[in-house]
């Protein structure tokens, strides 16, 4: 191939493919390709193009191969050849740092199983008191006699009253009934304290910590995710609603402007995104799902793809590897 210049395609992805004012390329992927090239003795040319025209014309040979951050799938795996992996990654969240105040927000975040069996056992607790109250006093107080519509509805009332910690206007009178009412109104001031406090507690949570914490949490807030990318299959098998964006960039700013709640995306690539253009309004999650590795993409049968393999071991074992990707993703 000494006499033949190779044309490698290439998109932006930083920070694994990176194209300068004048032209030049830079980044984890092609900083590799520059290595093995060199090891290989290659002349080449880089050309860009989009995702699918670099998959497309790869197919066609139009391109001897393609690198940038392309991920390897099953779709891809029947139309082209890949190399071994060189990085392996997979999907993050990217959120606001300071999530806007939003009181609908934070009530809706309220209603959920914890919540509602929370309620339920203090509804049950208040008329479990009311029973009680009536059984007790219905033959010996006036004001608790008759029936579910009169006694019970009265005895009901005044566990309710009692629990909120009002002063009924009538009360029991016989000795097992105060009795009772005692222990209910010390009962009460724990049972409303724990169930403010708990209340309390999560809406302090959501408002510094915002509605994101996992990939579960993506179902019940407003998502983005690039256009065409092995996010969107990912969000639709789990039956998470999206909107689309060309680029993560629109997406991160969307993210920033209040408009999407959550931005999933290839996590290296968020994490550089929103180091070098949000930091200290987006963070992305320390959290990693849906693993994915980045390869250099071929035409079958090319014969590339053997020496290329072979170097591409060689030089990922390597300290310099080490160092570029320190140098380009930091502790990633």
């Amino acid at each position: 191939m000494s006499d033949h210049v190779l044309v490698i395609g290439t998109k932006e992805a930083p920070p694994f493919a990176m194209k300068d004012s004048d032209g030049s390329w830079t980044g984890v992927s092609i900083d590799l390709w520059r290595r093995i090239a060199d090891e290989l003795h290659l002349r080449y040319r880089f050309q860009e193009g989009s995702l699918n025209e670099l998959i497309s014309d790869t197919t066609a040979g139009k391109l001897d191969a393609s690198i940038s951050a392309i991920t390897v799938t099953p779709g891809r795996e029947q139309t082209v050849d890949f190399s071994e992996p060189y990085y392996t990654t997979g999907l993050g969240i990217a959120v606001p740092t300071q999530t806007p105040f939003d009181w609908l927000r934070l009530l809706g975040s309220l209603i959920s199983v914890s919540f509602l069996k929370a309620l339920l056992g203090l509804v049950g607790v208040t008329l479990l008191m009311a029973l009680l109250i009536w059984a007790i006093e219905r033959r010996s107080t006036e004001h608790f006699k008759g029936g579910l519509k009169d006694g019970f509805a009265a005895s009901l009332w005044w566990s309710a009253v009692t629990m909120t910690q009002s002063v009924p206007e009538h009360a029991p009178r016989t000795v097992p009934g105060r009795v009772l009412a005692v222990l209910w109104m010390a009962a009460s001031v724990i049972a409303i304290a724990v169930f403010t406090a708990g209340i309390t507690s999560h809406l302090t949570t959501k408002q510094l910590e915002g509605y994101v914490h996992n990939v579960d949490d993506l179902r019940s807030v407003r998502v983005g995710a690039v256009a065409g990318t092995t996010s969107l299959r990912y969000l639709a098998h789990k039956g998470i609603k999206f909107r689309t964006y060309p680029n993560a960039e629109l997406g991160l700013k969307a993210v920033k402007a209040g408009a999407l709640d959550a931005f999933v995306y290839d996590r290296p690539l968020l994490y550089w995104l929103t180091k070098k253009d949000y930091p200290g309004s987006i963070e992305v999650l320390d959290l990693t799902f849906d693993e994915q590795s980045y390869a250099i993409a071929l035409p079958n049968n090319s014969s590339l793809r053997v020496p290329l393999n072979r170097t591409l071991f060689a030089v990922i074992g390597t300290q310099w590897w080490r160092q570029l990707n320190a140098e380009y993703l930091g502790h990633e």
